[in-house]
């Protein structure tokens, strides 16, 4: 009984800074973008706006759920609690600092991959199960992109596990104590990050939410708690991107401590914002043709450089 009481006490230490964490990303989103363009941001709700992102949470509780009468009612509900559940569910095996992670598993990144990968399921259910053209265009087009994306993100990954020689994520952080990998991998760095963008429906690639074409795409129709749902999970799926981007190229908490590895962190989201604020919305045929035509064969021809420089020189 008490083993199950602390596992339990120990997924509440990991999920409840997480949600914290959530939140007051949209807060520094908000307000990163107002300081680009110029403008204040939340600063109304509690001192400097801190208190804006429960304020937010609050309203969406109270707000009424509206069901669309043609849709199907059961995984019209369920479809953002599987959103949900799979972008939490990939912190289980992401360590946090050294010894810090809920399940230290030798397959760690393969997991991660399994489980975001799984992602695209709640995103189709809830596009098919509105019964409207938009919510069914933006879960087809997010389906696509995430499969076009993982291709090519899975090939990247592949280039470190081949410098570390492990599937570990602490072991890959342990390997870069000397040297950040993101250093002499620092092409395979960026197109890591510009595929994470896609991967996670982020700006510029934002095509499945497209708000000119589809309004809000595969969750238009949806209020109050069930789109809080859908926020959630896709801020705990940048979260989850970039802390894995923080573990695999800039050396995860090294060489201080947990606080370095947060502020890595930051870093990698304000360029997740910063992309938002800078560049305009790709068109959807120049987003399949980038992912298949240039981040497919750039990703496999550094795969086949690494691994030769690998046999040739260690």
């Amino acid at each position: 009984m008490m083993f199950y009481i602390g596992i339990l006490l120990r997924i509440l230490l990991m999920l409840i800074p997480l949600l914290i964490g959530i939140a007051y990303l949209t807060l520094i989103e908000r307000k990163v973008i107002a300081s680009m363009q110029r403008r204040k941001g939340p600063n109304v709700v509690g001192f400097f706006g801190l208190l804006q992102p429960f304020a937010d949470a609050a309203k969406l509780l109270i707000k009424e759920t509206l069901l669309p009468s043609v849709a199907n009612r059961v995984i019209f509900l369920l479809a953002p609690i599987v959103t949900l559940f799979l972008s939490l569910l990939g912190w289980g095996a992401m360590p946090v600092g050294l010894g810090q992670v809920l399940g230290d598993v030798n397959i760690g990144i393969l997991y991660i991959f399994a489980v975001s990968s799984l992602g695209v399921y709640g995103i189709i259910i809830s596009g098919w199960s509105s019964n409207s053209r938009y919510a069914f265009l933006g879960g087809l087009r997010s389906a696509a992109q995430m499969v076009s994306y993982e291709v090519s993100i899975g090939l990247i990954v592949i280039n470190v596990l081949l410098c570390v020689g492990s599937l570990n994520l602490s072991n890959i952080v342990s390997f870069q104590e000397t040297v950040w990998l993101g250093v002499p991998l620092f092409n395979i760095f960026g197109l890591f990050f510009i595929s994470a963008l896609a991967e996670t429906n982020r700006p510029p690639f934002d095509l499945p939410e497209a708000e000119a074409e589809l309004v809000a795409g595969y969750f238009v129709e949806y209020s109050s708690m069930s789109f809080a749902l859908f926020f959630i999970g896709e801020y705990g799926s940048i979260l989850l991107m970039s802390t894995l981007t923080a573990i695999l190229f800039m050396g995860g908490w090294l060489p201080l401590n947990t606080i370095f590895f947060s502020l890595k962190i930051v870093f990698v989201v304000f360029c997740f914002v910063w992309v938002r604020a800078a560049f305009p919305r790709y068109r959807y045929d120049q987003l399949m043709r980038l992912g298949w035509k240039v981040f497919l064969p750039l990703s496999l021809g550094w795969v086949v450089l690494v691994s030769g420089l690998i046999v040739g020189f260690v």
